[in-house]
């Protein structure tokens, strides 16, 4: 399957940056490269600070801090996308939740129109094992490491970590992501309306890369040349800060890699301005085919299984 995208353009690709461990000294210099090969892509941010501490995310930057607020909003002035990743680090209560999305729409001018839950944040919106209608996958994931099953509550009415009525004017929420570099093998049908899950509006999927050495590895030269063969469209989730960039270079394999890719015949727009024109080729349609679903909660689950397998690898 492919798609009609504007200017004779053959493939689509992007990428959504989520904020975790971000700094502006680390992003700097591939934000910079991103800039001088056209590629315009989508950065999450947080909002506010995260007093309490992070053991994980601790050395990340927020937006309170006024040198990367100044570099985000420089991003912006040369066409990047600025999507929320949640008001900050760590799980937020109703008036961090509210404070956040207050500071987001103050700096940017209105909310965001695209959003991607974190970690394990209380507030996330259907998460866990919610994220999914299988029985066995959600008997499965409920017995995985981590978080009850009713622990993500920023669906539930009443729950201190509510914002459901806020994520509303949210256009675009992240769901499953894939190691498969042309998302429209695995989803050809989003973005999707879910009306068991109706507090969104449009979901969409990704192609998984956690850090460097998986970006490197989903963009290999042959899975460049298949998803412009294919007319595919990739979106990837990665961290930007996880290992892109180091004394004040990009690692030499994916500046070398996203040279290649900005050479092809790709239409390099962000993840709002891509989804935008996915739903306008869809027309009316807006649900996922039953079957097409329990082919992606399948994909996803075995997917998942080979990333943890292989970052315990050697």
């Amino acid at each position: 399957m492919s798609i009609a995208l504007p200017e004779g353009k053959r493939f689509a690709f992007t990428i959504m940056d989520d904020t975790d461990v971000g700094t502006a000294a680390n992003l700097a210099p591939v934000y910079r490269l991103l800039s001088d090969l056209g590629l315009r892509t989508t950065k999450t941010v947080w909002t506010v600070g995260c007093p309490e501490g992070s053991p994980d995310f601790g050395e990340s930057e927020t937006l309170e801090d006024p040198g990367y607020l100044e570099f985000v909003k420089g991003l912006r002035r040369q066409g990047f996308e600025i999507a929320y990743h949640g008001p900050t680090m760590e799980s937020s209560n109703r008036e961090r939740i509210e404070r956040g999305w207050a500071r987001y729409c103050e700096w940017f001018g209105g909310p965001p129109r695209v959003y991607a839950n974190h970690a394990y944040n209380r507030e996330n919106l259907y998460w866990g094992a919610e994220r999914l209608d299988s029985r066995i996958l959600r008997a499965l994931y409920s017995r995985s490491p981590g978080k009850p099953q009713d622990f993500y509550q920023g669906h539930r009415p009443g729950s201190e970590s509510w914002w459901g009525d806020l994520a509303g004017e949210i256009e675009y929420v992240r769901n499953l992501t894939f190691s498969e570099v042309n998302l429209l093998r695995v989803n050809p049908s989003m973005p999707y309306h879910d009306s068991s899950r109706s507090l969104v509006r449009w979901w969409f999927s990704a192609s998984d890369a956690e850090g460097v050495r998986e970006f490197n590895a989903l963009l290999s030269p042959a899975a460049q040349d298949r998803l412009e063969a294919e007319g595919g469209v990739c979106i990837v989730a990665t961290h930007l800060g996880k290992g892109f960039a180091s004394g004040g270079e990009v690692h030499p394999v994916t500046r070398a890699l996203l040279t290649r890719l900005a050479g092809k015949a790709g239409w390099f727009v962000p993840v709002g301005e891509l989804l935008d024109r996915l739903r306008a080729l869809r027309g009316d349609a807006s649900g996922l085919p039953a079957s097409e679903w329990r082919r992606m909660q399948w994909r996803w689950a075995w997917d998942l299984v080979r990333r943890r397998l292989g970052r315990r690898s050697p």
